[in-house]
């Protein structure tokens, strides 16, 4: 995953994927590699676990070797401008952003282009060794991705179409480009990620990477200790939420098996849920980059 330089982390909402994105800044980060990680939603949740109170499209220094940046509409248009048609910026882009705007409900992939085009810029300009975008959740992430190929059937020549043919060049080289799909061990995170695999499939060849389950329930039970605990009626407290456990790590374990089934996969890398106490984003990060190196060295040997 990290020898790509363009890794899209998406998921459904509340699965975890800003984590594992800032996670994978740090490492790729400890590995010597120039990292841009981008968040391409407005909801700041990455600036948090990264330490930052927010992110503007600025790019900032985070950590050693992170830059760290969020899009937004105006100034993607205002840099797609500049970089791409080679217009001067004079003033305020807030009648173009109207016109913009009205165009951009009738034509689709018209938003999705700009931000989709500075990350392929930043990739073709070698201005770091990996972009780690902390992408849409997936039920908008296709439409996003796929942006360059939706263009490329409505405008088949001029300035635009030779834009959209090396941006979907970039997208669609399995060496360059990939996508790491987080989800929970539940049904509907599970279900979602199968069908964005195959909706994903349909319109567009981008690599899909992987998968990898945030929140793995860890149960550590004593199991003698259990079993004098079932014999002693003042512990059926004790022995309720051991059985709790041991319930919630088998379905885990269920949707797990499933989503290796779906993947043709021997087994899903998981990330361990994070302990108890952990109180703020940057220690939760700190547990997923343990998580993550874990699973490098568990590769490596």
């Amino acid at each position: 995953m990290l020898s790509r330089r363009l890794v899209f982390v998406t998921g459904k909402g509340g699965v975890g994927k800003s984590v594992v994105a800032a996670a994978l800044a740090r490492v790729a980060a400890s590995q010597g590699k120039r990292v841009l990680v981008c968040e391409m939603d407005d909801k700041g949740s990455l600036a948090a676990y990264l330490g930052r109170s927010s992110l503007a499209f600025e790019a900032v220094e985070v950590a050693p070797n992170v830059m760290a940046m969020a899009m937004n509409t105006e100034d993607s248009l205002r840099e797609y401008i500049r970089l791409f048609l080679r217009l001067p910026i004079i003033g305020s882009l807030t009648p173009l952003a109207r016109i913009f705007d009205y165009v951009a409900n009738a034509a689709p992939a018209v938003k999705e282009i700009l931000v989709i085009g500075k990350l392929c810029h930043e990739v073709r300009e070698k201005h770091y060794d990996i972009i780690i975008v902390d992408s849409e959740a997936s039920g908008h992430f296709v439409a996003q991705v796929s942006a360059p190929d939706a263009l490329a059937t409505l405008v088949r020549i001029g300035l635009i179409a030779d834009q959209t043919k090396w941006m979907s060049g970039l997208l669609h080289d399995p060496h360059v480009s990939t996508v790491l799909a987080v989800v929970t061990p539940e049904e509907m995170p599970v279900v979602e990620t199968i069908e964005l695999r195959e909706r994903l499939a349909k319109v567009s060849p981008l690599d899909f990477g992987g998968v990898v389950i945030n929140r793995m329930p860890q149960v550590i039970i004593d199991k003698l200790a259990l079993a004098a605990a079932r014999d002693d009626h003042a512990m059926t407290d004790t022995v309720n939420v051991c059985d709790w456990l041991i319930a919630r790590r088998a379905e885990a374990e269920r949707h797990s098996s499933h989503l290796a089934d779906e993947f043709n996969l021997a087994n899903v890398e998981t990330i361990a849920e994070a302990p108890a106490g952990l109180d703020s984003p940057q220690r939760i990060t700190d547990h997923v980059v343990t998580e993550i190196d874990r699973l490098l060295l568990v590769h490596h040997e």
